[in-house]
């Protein structure tokens, strides 16, 4: 049974069926609203062609009095024209009248397919109806991280809690994502709700902050969505105000805990995989090349389908850090995979093939450790095995 993960103060969330996903009786409509005005502030993807939704919130982000989130599944509202603008556009206004708000005090999230028009009829009835049914229940929030999925396995829900000045604060995240996922960001969703009180700039700088070593360090396939969306929201509920830089470090740490586990359970629900890869590259002089040869490792086709296979073929995984546009030498490297050393200063190590295959192929989490003598700077990336479920799963997805 999973474990129900309680808001903070001042929120209200729920999860409502009402009809996008026309070919199945899920949950596709989730509401996200705070009883007071909140600093807000975003993180979206990079794709020149994004979603009417990322537009939307883009522009109306960071503030200081937003009152709500609506998201839909089953459909992205990409690719869409003016008509899409006008149509997130309107969902946002209809929540707003619904709680007292303005418009643009109302962010909006799509996901699903590409192209398509949104069912309007069906929000236009369902988003007053859902709003009726927000509770402050860990059940309903439960709800509204299912509402979010589609191709998703289970929902996704992080928390966690510090003490500021004798109160108690609470960092709360939903978020979905198993495919189409490569760093800035990936097809993933993510509301991050606090009872803290935070400007809108201090929220924009830790958000972007806690994004780059989560959302940003993982990839399933590098393809990068058209609809990414990370938005946190901090309503003061709890009387608790992060300022001082002691109070600002505490608060980074908690919600780098909540990102890092919404961004991991992604990969842990990747399509398709039977591998949970998480990927070290130590050694850098600057983070920005470590992050480079992560990111051409975690993506590289080749290795994916090694470790799908449990094929211990380090080649691919050295060969791929050489064309990630870093200067380096093969001397400068040395490789570990679970525990195996099988590459040191650039000259093969002995290893027992058989013994580090069923090392790949009997253990679901493979950890890959890269180190190069540049210097200190590191980065860690999580990613996934490539498998024939994941094409079957994409080959069909629209039809």
């Amino acid at each position: 049974m999973t474990d129900l993960i309680p808001l903070p103060l001042g929120f209200s969330t729920t999860g409502f069926r009402c009809g996008v996903k026309n070919d199945a009786p899920k949950l596709d409509l989730a509401l996200f609203v705070s009883d007071r005005p909140c600093s807000a502030a975003g993180v979206f993807t990079t794709n020149l062609v994004c979603g009417a939704p990322v537009k939307v919130t883009r522009e109306r982000l960071p503030r200081a009095t937003a009152r709500a989130v609506v998201i839909n599944s089953g459909n992205s509202n990409a690719a869409t024209g003016d008509r899409g603008i006008a149509d997130a556009q309107r969902m946002t206004a209809l929540l707003a009248e619904q709680i007292g708000a303005g418009p643009e005090d109302v962010l909006v999230a799509s996901t699903g397919v590409i192209g398509r028009f949104l069912p309007m009829e069906v929000l236009l009835a369902g988003i007053p109806a859902a709003a009726k049914t927000v509770t402050h229940s860990p059940e309903d929030f439960l709800r509204a991280a299912q509402a979010m999925m589609t191709t998703d396995t289970f929902p996704k829900q992080a928390t966690a809690t510090l003490k500021v000045g004798g109160k108690t604060v609470r960092i709360s995240g939903a978020c979905k994502g198993a495919a189409m996922i490569a760093p800035n960001m990936a097809t993933m969703l993510c509301v991050i709700m606090t009872d803290a009180k935070l400007t809108p700039d201090d929220l924009a700088l830790m958000l972007k902050a806690s994004v780059q070593d989560s959302f940003n360090c993982i990839s399933v396939d590098g393809h990068e969505s058209t609809s990414d969306s990370v938005i946190l929201l901090a309503n003061g509920a709890s009387s608790a105000t992060i300022a001082t830089p002691d109070e600002q470090h505490l608060f980074q740490q908690a919600l780098n805990l909540v990102t890092t586990k919404l961004a991991t359970d992604i990969i842990q629900d990747a399509e398709g995989a039977h591998h949970f890869v998480e990927l070290n590259v130590t050694g850098c002089r600057t983070r920005d090349e470590a992050f480079q040869i992560a990111k051409a490792i975690a993506d590289s086709p080749l290795v994916k389908t090694a470790i799908c296979g449990a094929d211990p073929n380090w080649g691919r995984i050295v060969s791929a850090a050489g064309y990630a546009g870093v200067p380096l030498l093969e001397t400068d490297m040395s490789l570990v995979v679970n525990g195996f050393p099988l590459y040191q200063s650039g000259t093969p190590v002995a290893f027992d093939a058989k013994e580090v295959s069923a090392s790949l192929r009997d253990h679901r989490n493979v950890t890959i450790d890269l180190t190069l003598i540049h210097g200190t700077a590191k980065v860690r990336f999580w990613t996934c095995d490539l498998t024939k479920e994941y094409v079957e799963l994409n080959a069909d997805y629209t039809t």
